[in-house]
């Protein structure tokens, strides 16, 4: 009898080691309770009712402008708002990164309001009358709903906005008398203005106006609704301004929304996923500044503006822009990697990390980060995807010459060496880590393909490829290691903790350690409320990092437990307490929203779940990682490779379906049997 129970629990012990670690952590991820709701239209609402006091904060962004809009609502569901206008393009010397002009204005800067001659207060008191929020959404606008005062007789719909080419921020009322009797409402003329110090001014003094619009006094009849707003600009011109026309303003602005969620839609059977998507599509889209040095995207955050950087332009976004379909980003992506390519030099000294102030000067504050290895990857895989023949020729120049720069930095082990990576020094990063690796190995085998599209000698082309298997190599015997029980990689040599990065060879198409980096990544080590940690044992977290990891354990095969985490962290993001978007880091930054993460959550699925690799201008393979629990998924209106198409995955008994149409042209369909990847050529 001892000895049958002894065998029993020997069985039981073997069956818990062996239970997939994604099960455990499926059971531990923390339990969600959403604040926003997810509307039919795409946008989400926070209805308020409950669970007070709260705060949070959104950017929104223009060619001209970028509006912060920092809001809380009390117990009293009064709503406090401040609101930090950034104008890119009007700026201060010495030239640097954080030279544009900004302004902050409270809700003491507002012209004052009345309503039946009581004023109107953010907070209830004897001499005024309060306003109560109600609800607020967010889809590219921000809208609130608020009621005014104890008789409810009066509701004010507010509208947040920037101005979509002009440097110009709005903030919108519509008062709606919906009582039954009428109800006088009188909003004061306000118009102020502030000159910059002539001195230090670039390109003269600037002058920051607020004024309102359309003010004065009205007396709405039962049903009747009168609109008013305040405008924010800078101007180097104040004695001619241009008319503003608030509803015309955000016309614009919705029909940019509107232009940027057109291409490339997400369709599944999970909403919050297709909502995450496009709102994701929104911020990274968005960030684009109309500069002196040409277009220029910029990730914002109060911080970085008309500016440009190897990781997150050159990196991140710019392979996105390539498959999203929208015009200006593509302009953008061309335009940072011209902007790069001026600081090619014979002597291979390392290229700048940023380049700033409209393109003015740059920041090389940290070294060479792995820029090279960052930008030959970005611009080599935009070349390959966007698909034109003269864009990539523009390119290559630069593209060959970061990975001659790497070459020159390989060291005796075989491995690239840098100071830093894209965290510049934040963490330890040893003489040469993961990231850059990785990174340059992706883009030997990139540029490879692209060099045959551009008939450049084979002898090139082949040594790339030569190249790109000994990295590989050299990558396993440098970096793969067992850390913290794991089989998989130290981050740079004497790393014994287990890093965020460690998924970067998954990103890069290097499974060799795939399970044992994939378990790490979901261990409790790793993964925390907010996605990944940057090192083990730190409450530090970037959502890079996060963004990466998913792409790669969808394109390792690691379906069933990418989408768990996937879908909790999108959740999370849209839903959860800070919204709509992917953001930067925490405690750095306060979770601003950085509009390149955004890309990279967009990439998640392009590249992850679709398995989109591109191998020509006109041709891509696709390894798609169709959910067990999906019976489809679709990306329509994908402008990529020269064309329009869209691609669906359906699934057919144990197989998937997996129908390429071309806008015009044949449609193409294959079976995947969930192995080798399947190639594409579009006619």
């Amino acid at each position: 009898m001892k000895s049958s129970l002894h065998k029993l629990l020997l069985i039981l012990l073997t069956f818990l080691i062996q239970v997939p670690l994604s099960y455990a952590q499926h059971l531990s991820l923390p339990q969600q309770n959403d604040r926003w709701l997810l509307q039919s239209n795409g946008s989400i609402t926070w209805n308020i009712s409950n669970r007070l006091p709260h705060a949070d904060h959104i950017e929104m962004s223009g060619e001209k402008v970028s509006l912060w809009v920092a809001y809380s609502v009390d117990n009293s569901k009064v709503c406090h708002i401040t609101r930090t206008i950034v104008f890119p393009t009007f700026r201060m010397l010495p030239d640097d990164t954080r030279s544009h002009i900004a302004y902050t204005f409270d809700d003491n800067a507002l012209p004052r309001m009345y309503v039946d001659g009581r004023l109107l207060r953010p907070d209830p008191s004897a001499a005024s009358t309060g306003v109560q929020v109600k609800s607020i959404n967010q889809h590219g606008i921000m809208r609130m709903e608020e009621q005014v005062g104890d008789q409810k007789s009066v509701k004010i719909e507010r509208s947040f906005f920037p101005s979509v080419d002009k440097p110009l921020a709005i903030e919108k009322y519509k008062f709606i008398n919906t009582g039954n009797k009428p109800v006088t409402i009188f909003v004061e003329h306000l118009k102020r203005e502030a000159t910059t110090d002539t001195i230090r001014s670039k390109g003269g003094p600037h002058t920051i106006i607020i004024q309102s619009l359309n003010d004065g006094s009205r007396i709405l009849q039962p049903g009747q609704s009168y609109t008013f707003s305040v405008c924010y600009q800078a101007t180097d011109h104040p004695t001619s301004l241009l008319p503003i026309d608030p509803e015309l303003e955000e016309k614009a602005r919705q029909n940019r929304i509107a232009e940027i969620e057109a291409p490339l839609q997400l369709q599944t059977p999970d909403s919050i996923l297709n909502a995450m998507f496009a709102f994701a599509k929104i911020r990274a889209t968005e960030s684009i500044f109309k500069t002196e040095g040409g277009y220029m995207h910029g990730p914002g955050g109060l911080s970085y503006y008309a500016a440009i950087w190897a990781n997150d332009q050159a990196e991140y976004i710019n392979p996105y822009f390539a498959i999203s379909g929208d015009r200006i980003g593509n302009l953008s992506a061309m335009n940072a990697y011209r902007m790069f390519a001026r600081y090619m030099n014979p002597d291979y000294n390392a290229l700048p990390s940023s380049i700033v102030a409209e393109g003015d000067t740059v920041w090389k504050g940290a070294g060479d980060r792995g820029d090279q290895a960052m930008i030959a990857y970005g611009a080599s895989r935009y070349a390959l995807t966007y698909g034109n023949a003269d864009s990539a020729k523009v390119l290559w120049p630069l593209i060959s010459w970061c990975l001659e720069y790497s070459r020159r930095h390989i060291n005796t082990q075989g491995v690239v060496e840098s100071k830093s990576d894209e965290l510049e020094g934040r963490f330890p990063s040893g003489k040469a880590n993961l990231s850059t690796n990785c990174l340059y190995y992706d883009a030997l085998i990139s540029s490879a393909l692209l060099g045959r599209q551009l008939q450049l000698p084979k002898q090139q082309t082949d040594l790339y490829t030569k190249q790109a298997a000994q990295l590989k190599e050299n990558i396993e015997k440098y970096f793969g290691a067992d850390i913290a029980g794991f089989h998989t990689y130290k981050y740079y040599e004497t790393n014994d903790v287990l890093r965020a990065w460690i998924c970067m060879p998954l990103t890069m198409g290097i499974y060799d350690r795939s399970k044992g980096t994939i378990d790490a990544l979901f261990s409790p080590q790793l993964w925390t409320a907010d996605g990944l940690a940057t090192q083990a044992g730190q409450d530090t977290f970037w959502d890079r990092s996060t963004l990466y990891a998913l792409r790669g354990v969808l394109q390792a095969g690691a379906t069933e437990q990418a989408m768990t985490f996937l879908q909790y962290y999108s959740r999370r993001r849209l839903l959860g307490e800070h919204v709509p978007y992917p953001v930067e880091a925490y405690p750095e930054g306060n979770q601003r929203h950085l509009s390149a993460e955004s890309g990279l959550y967009c990439r998640i699925f392009t590249e992850g779940l679709f398995g989109i690799r591109p191998t020509g201008f006109h041709s891509f393979t696709l390894s798609p990682r169709l959910p067990k629990n999906w019976n489809f998924m679709t990306l329509r209106n994908i402008k990529a490779f020269g064309r329009s198409f869209d691609i669906t995955v359906i699934r057919k008994d144990v197989n998937e379906v997996v129908t390429v149409i071309p806008a015009g042209g044949k449609v193409i369909q294959k079976t995947w049997a969930g192995k080798v990847p399947m190639e594409f050529k579009l006619e």
